[in-house]
C-alpha cells in the first residue's frame, strides 16, 4: 500500500436484499445490507446504530434476533452478535437465497432446494444443523414464510408457481397448492388466520385461504412489472400494501375489495421489502435505488404521506468536492441528484432541494425524474459567501443554462444563468471567483461570459477578436478558472488552446497550444500552476504568470479522468480509466506513489487538511474515503512510500472503517511500507525542524499538573481525619499482601518466605537501582539512548513521578561541611542518579524534544533538588550546562516568536 490507505465508504444505505425487522424494549430496528456488510437502523429517527464487519462474499438473504444477526453470504451463514462475528454455518453446498427466523431456529434454503435448521442457542457447542430437507427436483424455492398458529410449518414459493406446505418437525410435504401459473416472488402471512397473500411474477395479487385451499380475492397491478414485496397491517385498518418492480407501492383496502392509493414515485427503483410496524399506521419501504422510506397513514383521505427516509445516489457520482473545512462532501450523480455528504456524522447528509420536485411532478403527472434537472457534469462552490447569497453554480449535460446553489438552506437559487441567449448552447464548464462574487460560464459553443451571483446578471463576454468569430475558443470550452486576486481568467479549448485574459477587462493578454486536445484542467490558487490532461494522457503543468510550461508527467495509459491539487500545492493527484491513481511530488518533478484499484476512478477531491481523499468510481454508487497515512505517522521520508515501479491493486475501502480493505491476492491487511516488524507504529521524526521544538503530544493536564503538585495536594487534603463507625460490622482478621490478596491467617510458609526476602535484601549491593524509573535511567545512560527512559516516564502519573524524584533525596542529620561527611555524600547512590537525570535534561532539551513536558520536569526537579545541587560542585558544573543549553534553545524558538508577534502587530494595525 502507498500513501492514501483504504478507510471506509459513505453514501451507502441499502441494497437489493430485503430488510430485517426487530423490536428491543420500545425500540424498532430494521437491518439493511450493503454489499458485503450489514447496517442496523433505529426506526425512530432513521439513524445509523451499527455496521458490521466487511465479509468474503456479498449477503443475499439477512435475519435478525434481538442482538444477534443472521447473513448469508455465499453457501455459508454468518451469526454475528452485534458487529462481532461468533460463529459460521457451513453445510450448504449451493448459495444461500433465502433466511427465515422460526421460534429459536433459523430456517436456510439455498438455490439446489436445501433446507437446514439450524438452533442458534447453545450454537457455541455444536455449530451442525438439527435438521435437513432436501426439496424436489423440480422445485426452485423463492420465498418462505409461516403461517401464524401452524405449528412447526412452513410454506415455500417457487420460480414454477407452485406452493408447498412442510411440517418441520416430521420433515414431510403436508400439501402441494397448484399456484397461478406465474412464478411467485413474495408471500406473506395476514392477520385473518389461514389466510396468506402471493404475489406474482405477472403483477397479480392472490388472497389466499391456505386452510381450505381457495382464492378469496385477486388484485392486479396497473403498472407493468411482478410484485416483489407484500405487507399486512396490524393497526386495525384492512391494508394490504403492495411493492412492484417498477417502484410503485399500491395500498388495497381488504374489506372494500379495491385499490385505495398509489405511491407512484416512491422509489426509482424495484421495491424489495415492504414492512407495516406493528400496531402503528407507519409502513417502511426500502428499494435497489439505494433508499429506505417511511410512510404514514395519518390524512383524511387515508393517502400516505413521506415520514422520514435515508438514501443515497441511485446512479454512480460524477462530480464531487470537499467542503466545510473537510467535513462534508457535494456530490453530483447521474440520478440528477445534488447531494451532500457528512464525513463525521452520516445522519447529516442530505439531498440539495430541488423546490418541489414531488408535488410539480403529481401535478404534471409525470415522474420525479421528468422533473428534476439533468445530471450534473461540472460544478465550483466559494465558501466565503455562504451566508450572504447562493455560492455553487452547477452546469448540466447538454442543458443551455447554468444554476445556482445556496448551501446555506441545502436548495437551488432564484437565478438560472444563460449564457449567449442568441445562440445558446450547453454549458461545458464552470468557476467562480476567489470572492464568491462572480461565475464563469463556458458552452460547447466557444462562448464564455460572467455573471454576477447575487443578483444573476451578465456583467460581460470574453471574445478573441484574432478568432474571427465572436467566441472565446473555436471550439467546446474545456475548463475555466480564475486567479485568488481576481487579476487574471483562465480558459482551456477542446482544440488544446489555453488563453489568458484580463479579469476585468475582459482583454485577452496571452495564448499558448498544447498540441493536443485537452480533456480537463486544475488550477491551484496559491501557487498559479494550472494542471492541463490531454488526450495523448500527458499532465502538463503550466506557470500562469511566466506563461510557459513547468511540469511534464507521464504514466498513465488510458483516459485521464481528473486532477486535483493538494492545498499546499504541492502534491498533484491524477485518475485514469487504466484503474491507476498516481500521485505527483511537484516540487521534486517525479512520481512519489501509485496504485491500482480494481475499480477505475472517475472523480476525486483531497480534503483541505489534506487528511482523506475521496474518489467515485465506474458503477458505485457511493463515496470512497481514503486516509492519509503521512499525515498520521511518524515518517517523513516520502521515499518509503511506492514509488510507482511496483505499484500494488487493493480493492475499494469497505462500509465498515473497522475492517481495512485487503491487497488483492493477500488474505492480510494492507501493511505501511513503512513498517516491519522490529519497528514500533508510531516512529518519531528522524530529523528536527531547524530552530522548532517538538512537543509530547501529552494531554495538557498531565504535564500541568507536575507543577501545580503541591497546590493539588493541599486542595485534595480531607478536612477532618475519618471516624470510626458506632458499630462496627463484624470483619475476619486479615493482613494485607502486596498482591491484593487477602490473607486471613499468616502462615508458617509466608514467614519463612519473608526471612529469605529480607536475607536476600541484605545481600543487595548499594550499586544495584531497586526501582524500575532507576534501572531504565542507568541503562539507557550506558546506552547513550534515552528513548525507552522517556517512553516510561510519559507513561508515570504526575503523582508517582514526583514520588520517584523525591526517592532521590539526600537526608543528613550530620554538618555537612566536614570533609568527610562531604566524602561519603559524594560516595551515595542518589547522588549518582541526580547527575544522571541531569545528563538526560541536558540530552532531551539538546534533540529540543518533548519540550513542554521536559520543561515542566525540569522544574520539579530543582524544587525538589535545589539544595543538593547548590552544595554540590559536580553537580553545579551539571547546573551550568544545562543552563546555557536551555537559553540557546529558547532563544532561538523566542526570536521566531518575536517575529511572529511583530508581523501580527502590524497587520493588525494595517488599513487595507
Amino acid at each position: 500500500m502507498g500513501i492514501f490507505e483504504p478507510y471506509r465508504a459513505i453514501g451507502y444505505i441499502t441494497a437489493g436484499v430485503p430488510f430485517s425487522v426487530q423490536r428491543l424494549g420500545t425500540e424498532t430496528f430494521v437491518t439493511v445490507s450493503v454489499g458485503k456488510a450489514f447496517q442496523v437502523y433505529n426506526c425512530a429517527k432513521l439513524s445509523l446504530v451499527l455496521v458490521g464487519p466487511q465479509l468474503q462474499k456479498k449477503i443475499q438473504a439477512l435475519a435478525s434476533y434481538r442482538e444477534y444477526t443472521f447473513a448469508a453470504y455465499g453457501s455459508d451463514i454468518g451469526v454475528f452478535k452485534r458487529a462481532h462475528q461468533v460463529a459460521t454455518w457451513s453445510r450448504h453446498t449451493a448459495k444461500v437465497c433465502l433466511l427465515l427466523l422460526f421460534g429459536e431456529h433459523i430456517l436456510s434454503v439455498d438455490v439446489d432446494g436445501n433446507v437446514y435448521i439450524w438452533a442458534f442457542k447453545g450454537m457455541n457447542e455444536n455449530l451442525s444443523p438439527v435438521g435437513h430437507i432436501l426439496l424436489d427436483s423440480n422445485f426452485s424455492p423463492s420465498c418462505i414464510m409461516h403461517p401464524d398458529t401452524y405449528l412447526n410449518k412452513v410454506i415455500l414459493g417457487s420460480q414454477e408457481g407452485s406452493l408447498q406446505l412442510w411440517n418441520l418437525s416430521t420433515k414431510t410435504k403436508l400439501y402441494e397448492f397448484k399456484g397461478w401459473n406465474s412464478s411467485i416472488s413474495s408471500c406473506v402471512s395476514s392477520p385473518a388466520l389461514d389466510v396468506v397473500a402471493v404475489g406474482c411474477a405477472d403483477g397479480k395479487i392472490h388472497i389466499h385461504n391456505i386452510r381450505y385451499d381457495e382464492e378469496l380475492v385477486t388484485f392486479s397491478h396497473s403498472m407493468k412489472g411482478s410484485v416483489t414485496a407484500l405487507s399486512f397491517s396490524t393497526d386495525g385498518q384492512p391494508l394490504l400494501a403492495s411493492g412492484s418492480s417498477s417502484g410503485v407501492v399500491s395500498i388495497w383496502n381488504l374489506e372494500k375489495r379495491r385499490l385505495q392509493s398509489v405511491i407512484r414515485d416512491a422509489h426509482d427503483g424495484s421495491i424489495i421489502s415492504l414492512h407495516f410496524f406493528a400496531n402503528e399506521p407507519v409502513l417502511m419501504s426500502s428499494s435497489a435505488d439505494n433508499s429506505i422510506k417511511m410512510w404514514i397513514f395519518d390524512t383524511s383521505d387515508g393517502e400516505p404521506r413521506l415520514l422520514r427516509f435515508r438514501s443515497g445516489h441511485s446512479a454512480p457520482p460524477l462530480c464531487i468536492r470537499f467542503y466545510a473545512n473537510g467535513r462534508h462532501i457535494l456530490s453530483a450523480g447521474q440520478d440528477r441528484a445534488f447531494r451532500l455528504f457528512s464525513v463525521v456524522q452520516d445522519q447529516q447528509s442530505r439531498e440539495l432541494s430541488q423546490r418541489h420536485v414531488s408535488k410539480r411532478a403529481k401535478k404534471l403527472k409525470l415522474k420525479e425524474e421528468e422533473i428534476k434537472l439533468k445530471p450534473v457534469i461540472a460544478f465550483d462552490v466559494a465558501e466565503i459567501r455562504e451566508r450572504d447569497w447562493c455560492n455553487v453554480v452547477t452546469s448540466h449535460m447538454d442543458t443551455p443554462q447554468a444554476y445556482v446553489w445556496r448551501l446555506q438552506n441545502f436548495v437551488i437559487g432564484e437565478h438560472i444563468l444563460r449564457p449567449c441567449p442568441d445562440n445558446p448552447s450547453p454549458v461545458k464548464a464552470c468557476a467562480i471567483s476567489a470572492c464568491g462574487n462572480f461565475a464563469i460560464l463556458g458552452t460547447v459553443g466557444g462562448w464564455i461570459e460572467r455573471f454576477n451571483l447575487q443578483s444573476g446578471i451578465s456583467r460581460g463576454s470574453y471574445i478573441d477578436q484574432l478568432e474571427g468569430t465572436n467566441h472565446a475558443h473555436d471550439g467546446a470550452v474545456v475548463g475555466v478558472a480564475c486567479d485568488s486576486t481576481n487579476t487574471l481568467m483562465i480558459s482551456a479549448g477542446y482544440a488544446g488552446d489555453i488563453k489568458v485574459w484580463d479579469f476585468k477587462g475582459r482583454e485577452l493578454k496571452s495564448r499558448w497550444e498544447i498540441g493536443s486536445s485537452l480533456v480537463k484542467i486544475s488550477y491551484h490558487h496559491l501557487n498559479g500552476l494550472l494542471a492541463t490532461a490531454a488526450d495523448d494522457f500527458v499532465i502538463r503543468l503550466f506557470d500562469v504568470v511566466a506563461l510557459r510550461m513547468v511540469r511534464k508527467f507521464e504514466g498513465h495509459s488510458d483516459r485521464i479522468t481528473d486532477l486535483c491539487f493538494s492545498e499546499d500545492g504541492k502534491w498533484l493527484l491524477s485518475s485514469s480509466m487504466d484503474g491507476s491513481l498516481r500521485i505527483w511530488d511537484i516540487i521534486l518533478a517525479r512520481q512519489v506513489d501509485a496504485v491500482y484499484v480494481n475499480v477505475p476512478i472517475t472523480a476525486l477531491s483531497l480534503s483541505p487538511n489534506m487528511d482523506i481523499l475521496a474518489t467515485a468510481h465506474v458503477d458505485q454508487n457511493g463515496v470512497y474515503l481514503w486516509v492519509n497515512q503521512s499525515m498520521f505517522s511518524g515518517d517523513s521520508d516520502i521515499n518509503l512510500y511506492g514509488s510507482g515501479k511496483e505499484v500494488v491493486t487493493v480493492k475499494l475501502p469497505s462500509v465498515s472503517s473497522g475492517e481495512g480493505s485487503q491487497v488483492e491476492e493477500s488474505n492480510e491487511p494492507a501493511i505501511r511500507h513503512s513498517e516491519s516488524k522490529d519497528v514500533p507504529s508510531f516512529l518519531p521524526l528522524v530529523e528536527q525542524i531547524p530552530d522548532l521544538v517538538t512537543l509530547s503530544l501529552l494531554p495538557k493536564s498531565q504535564w500541568q499538573s507536575l507543577i501545580n503538585l503541591d497546590v493539588i495536594k493541599v486542595r485534595n487534603k480531607p478536612v477532618e481525619p475519618p471516624k470510626k463507625p458506632e458499630k462496627a460490622p463484624f470483619f475476619l482478621p486479615s493482613i494485607p499482601s502486596l498482591s491484593g490478596d487477602i490473607l486471613f491467617k499468616p502462615s508458617e510458609t509466608s514467614a519463612e518466605g519473608d526471612r529469605k526476602a529480607d536475607e536476600d535484601k541484605s545481600k543487595i549491593t548499594p550499586e544495584v537501582p531497586s526501582s524500575q524509573f532507576l534501572r531504565l535511567l542507568h541503562s539507557c545512560s550506558e546506552a547513550k539512548n534515552f528513548s525507552p527512559f522517556t517512553a516510561y516516564i510519559k507513561g508515570l502519573s504526575p503523582s508517582t513521578l514526583d514520588l520517584e524524584l523525591r526517592m532521590l533525596q539526600i537526608i543528613d542529620d550530620n554538618d555537612a561541611d566536614d570533609d568527610d561527611d562531604l566524602e561519603d555524600v559524594e560516595k551515595r547512590q542518589e547522588l549518582l542518579s541526580i547527575e544522571l537525570l541531569m545528563d538526560y535534561f541536558i540530552y532531551e532539551i539538546s534533540c529540543r524534544s518533548n519540550f513542554e513536558f521536559v520543561q515542566a520536569l525540569v522544574r520539579l526537579f530543582l524544587k525538589i533538588h535545589g539544595e543538593t545541587i547548590r552544595r554540590q560542585s559536580v553537580l553545579q558544573n551539571k547546573a551550568k550546562v544545562l543552563l546555557e543549553t536551555q537559553c540557546s534553545v529558547w532563544q532561538r524558538v523566542d526570536k521566531l516568536f518575536q517575529g511572529a508577534r511583530c508581523m501580527l502587530a502590524f497587520l493588525s494595525n494595517s488599513q487595507f
